[in-house]
């Protein structure tokens, strides 16, 4: 008997049990770059997946966004292999994601130098000289709890204590070992580009782009490195920087402490920002908010606008949403979709004539633009003059870019950027994607609030992501403030809506790759309730039951 299989675009015929691995022996993988992993039906597969029935399969590489996360992984395992082979008393622990890499410190065993870190990657390149396999293997829950509470990694032994599957997967580089949280490469060879660039007291492991070029020296960034730290202290401080930290919380029933507090920690800091605007003497005219889609932007805005009435200064909104261009004259992705991201997608001259008028305290009429019809409404305006004692309030992605706001001095502009700059991570070794976190808040509000099924976010997300590298992303610096959203509770509250949502994705859906994915993901956390949730929170603006209208 045998199976039949859609192998790269050709049928074949296999024995069931057959692995993926096997299968490429006899019809190479298509392109020049080795494969790394392979989409089953639709889902995400190691190369060491063993068939049994029939199937779908198509081989992925490093240009894939799966194959680079496959990448991603492998070789920050190789990474962690090296330091145990040479300094076992130092515990490695992963950081934000900067300059397309990944940050590392240690909390553990002597301070790092470069020295060390010169051999560490020699030893990384042994590893994959060596091509030593990368192939899973299931043991019990218990075992491996027992196993990383003895070398005295407590984040992956409290993970696993509060796992209630009987196996998970681990796998063995020589004497290391480690849980696997998705596909990993083959084996440690094809992991031959990468570089280890000091930032001490840490480290940044690069990894290649999409045509293989890696980093040599890291860019300035010490704006966005600074409130990643900022938000990975105070997450260590609540004694919460682990997905099992978390879970703990939930189960000993300190978590409602946690959410109070992390919600104290951002009013708090959105007070500094109105008093920093207070301070400045009335010489700031124009407070304008940016940030990557989802990052909590409008209720960031909302609750700025309360705590500047308090210091007596009373903000006037300007919606960007009202300048967009008709949509007949919208720029397009190349697909044909429209580029809703583009700043040429609204119009700059309009808006600076607008904004130069305001700030000269000149009455002007603000459009109305129709969503539903694509084009501003020709019967009604909106009437903006400024007084002595307000502000004008921009929100928006572009809020940043210099050409918006060409009109107004740069001494009258206050920067406000925003963004879900997580810092939660599942384990020691294992992040959580920065972006995951915004596309899960998107997923929920979507289909909440905006008719948008899980599937149409999933397959938007690419062009909106391709639209902050674009438009955002390199203005970041330029703010005079970064402002973290992240909220270190908020997947554990966002976990029911997602994965009934998620759950609505067909599994014949290109969509369904991702929202298996997520929902794997998800699996790791306890739920909380979302009466929990503070009717303030920025969170609401996604899940409902705001004390605030959008």
């Amino acid at each position: 008997m045998k199976i039949a299989i859609q192998f790269n675009g050709q049928t074949v015929e296999a024995r069931p049990g057959t692995t993926i691995l096997k299968l490429l022996e006899t019809y190479p993988h298509p392109g020049k770059s080795a494969p790394l992993g392979a989409i089953v039906n639709n889902r995400l597969m190691g190369l060491y997946r063993v068939l049994r029935s029939d199937c779908t399969v198509q081989t992925i590489d490093y240009r894939s966004k799966e194959g680079a996360n496959i990448y991603r992984r492998s070789l920050t395992m190789i990474l962690c292999a090296a330091f145990s082979d040479l300094f076992p008393e130092v515990r490695l622990e992963i950081g934000q994601s900067l300059a397309n890499g990944y940050y590392y410190h240690v909390t553990h065993g002597p301070a790092l130098t470069e020295t060390m870190l010169a051999a560490v990657e020699a030893r990384m390149r042994e590893i994959i000289a060596a091509n030593r396999p990368l192939r899973p293997v299931l043991v019990t829950t218990e075992e491996a709890e027992e196993y990383f509470a003895k070398i005295g990694s407590e984040a992956k032994a409290m993970l696993l204590h509060q796992r209630r599957q009987p196996e998970v997967p681990w796998v063995v580089i020589g004497e290391f070992r480690d849980l696997v949280h998705g596909p990993l490469a083959p084996s440690t060879g094809v992991c031959q580009t990468f570089a280890i660039l000091p930032k001490l007291p840490g480290f940044v492991l690069t990894f290649p782009d999409r045509i293989g070029r890696v980093l040599v020296a890291l860019p300035s960034q010490p704006k966005l490195y600074a409130a990643y730290r900022d938000t990975r202290m105070w997450n260590e401080q609540l004694g919460i920087w682990s997905v099992g930290h978390l879970n703990r919380a939930c189960i000993d029933g300190t978590i409602s402490e946690i959410v109070k507090v992390s919600e104290g920690l951002q009013e708090k800091k959105i007070v500094a920002i109105a008093d920093r605007i207070k301070a400045a003497g009335g010489e700031i005219r124009v407070v304008l908010v940016a940030g990557p889609s989802s990052s909590g932007k409008t209720t960031t805005t909302k609750r700025l606008a309360v705590q500047l009435m308090v210091n007596g200064i009373r903000p006037v909104a300007l919606s960007m949403d009202n300048y967009y261009i008709d949509r007949a004259d919208t720029p397009r992705n190349p697909d044909g979709s429209y580029n809703f991201e583009s700043l040429e997608a609204l119009d700059l001259d309009l808006f600076n004539s607008h904004l130069h008028d305001i700030l000269e305290g000149k009455l002007v009429q603000m459009p109305m633009y129709d969503f539903v019809s694509g084009a501003r409404r020709k019967d009604k305006t909106i009437p903006i003059q400024l007084q002595r004692d307000q502000v004008l309030i921009v929100e928006g992605i572009h809020g940043i870019n210099p050409r918006l706001t060409e009109a107004a001095p740069a001494k009258a502009k206050f920067k406000l950027y925003v963004s879900a700059l997580t810092q939660l991570c599942l384990d020691e070794h294992n992040r959580i994607f920065t972006s995951d976190a915004r596309l899960l808040r998107r997923i929920v509000r979507d289909r909440l609030y905006r008719g948008y099924s899980a599937a149409q976010t999933i397959h938007q997300w690419p062009h909106v992501r391709a639209g902050e590298n674009k438009h955002i992303f390199p203005y970041q610096e330029e703010a005079d403030v970064l402002f973290d959203t992240s909220l270190v509770y908020e997947q554990a509250v966002l976990k029911p809506y997602l994965q009934r949502f998620l759950l609505e994705v067909d599994q014949r859906d290109p969509a369904y790759i991702e929202a298996y994915r997520l929902f794997n993901f998800l699996s790791w956390f306890i739920p909380i309730f979302s009466h929990e949730v503070p009717h303030t929170s920025i969170l609401r603006e996604f899940i409902g039951g705001s004390t605030f209208n959008y």
